[in-house]
Order: C-alpha cells, then structure tokens, then sequence
C-alpha cells in the first residue's frame, strides 16, 4: 500500500551568508516606519506531495530531493515537515 504526504520545505540561508534581499526588506520596513524590525532573512518555501510506502522513506526521499536540486547546502539550511493525507491502494 502506498501511502501520500504533503512535504512542507523550508529553504533558509545559513546565518553566516550575507542576504542582499533581506537587508533591502527590512530597509523598506524602516522606511515605512517599522523601525523595530532587527534583522529580515528571505528563504523560500516549497510544497510538493509525495507518494512513498512509509514515512521513513519519504523522509530520505526528501532529504535526497533536498540535497540535491532544492537546496544549495553550500549556503542554504533546510528543513521540512511531512504530513500524511491518505493511504493509496493500487500500483503507482
């Protein structure tokens, strides 16, 4: 039986990476009068459904998926939730 997830993926620079677009952001916050936002860091999110027959193989799915062409482990962190939707029969 196969079973179908929503990965839910967070994509983050590592804190020791400059982020243009963030300092850019939070100066337009301070230009707007926002002056109390400290720091802003942009990410990017990624939502996919998968397929697997367990969770622990999704997970390494994910984490392959990640490793490999969503994230730039050089200088990106990742993580992700995984949620079950509903159980699949049948062949895929």
């Amino acid at each position: 039986m196969q079973r179908k997830y929503i990965a839910k993926i967070f994509v983050t620079l590592r804190p020791s990476v400059l982020d243009p677009a963030g300092v850019a952001v939070q100066s337009g916050l301070r230009q707007l009068g926002y002056d109390n936002v400290e720091q802003v860091r942009i990410g990017k999110y990624i939502e996919l459904t998968l397929i697997c027959p367990n969770e622990t193989k999704a997970r390494n799915r994910l984490n392959n998926m990640c490793e490999q062409m969503l994230a730039n482990t050089v200088i990106e962190n990742y993580r992700f939730e995984l949620i079950e939707v509903e159980s699949q029969t049948g062949v895929f």
